[in-house]
């Protein structure tokens, strides 16, 4: 009885093997490929980040709002790197405005900061335009959906 069981289970090991080792190579060929996140998924965050950017500016939280400037750059980045049919005019058309509202960052001026962020909203419009996706207006927003955030400057100790 207990032959039995030992080639029950050998039989049961050695018919999975094929389907071990084709999924250990799925892996292997997955884990090699470059992962390149969807367009749109990378344009969800470069608005989440516009809208952060835009509370901190308003509530002069300057150092949040260089945070916030940093990482909407890096996502414009990012999807000219995955995506290279972005044409180079639409990401050079981003530069001024994103070069005037760290220019207002950097000199703590609301009234600035307020024009320069009004800048940058309309560059991201009109490279939407440029790529067929006008359909897809940004605007400053109105009201903050990041109740779980305070955009005000931390209290000094």
């Amino acid at each position: 009885m207990k032959l039995r069981g030992y080639i029950l289970v050998l039989l049961t090991v050695c018919s999975m093997m094929p389907l071990a080792i084709a999924q250990s190579n799925d892996m292997v060929a997955t884990t090699n490929d470059r992962y390149a996140p969807r367009l749109g998924d990378i344009m969800s965050a470069v608005q989440s980040r516009h809208m952060k950017l835009w509370f901190a500016g308003k509530a002069l939280n300057w150092e949040l709002a260089a945070f916030e400037l940093r990482q909407l750059k890096a996502g414009l980045v990012e999807a000219a790197v995955f995506y290279e049919g972005i044409p180079v005019t639409n990401i050079t058309t981003m530069t001024k405005p994103v070069q005037s509202v760290a220019d207002a960052i950097e000199a703590k001026d609301g009234r600035r900061f307020a024009k320069a962020a009004g800048e940058l909203t309309d560059g991201c419009n009109s490279c939407h335009q440029a790529i067929g996706r006008g359909f897809i207006v940004i605007q400053a927003p109105t009201v903050s959906p990041f109740s779980d955030q305070s955009f005000a400057p931390p209290k000094k100790p």
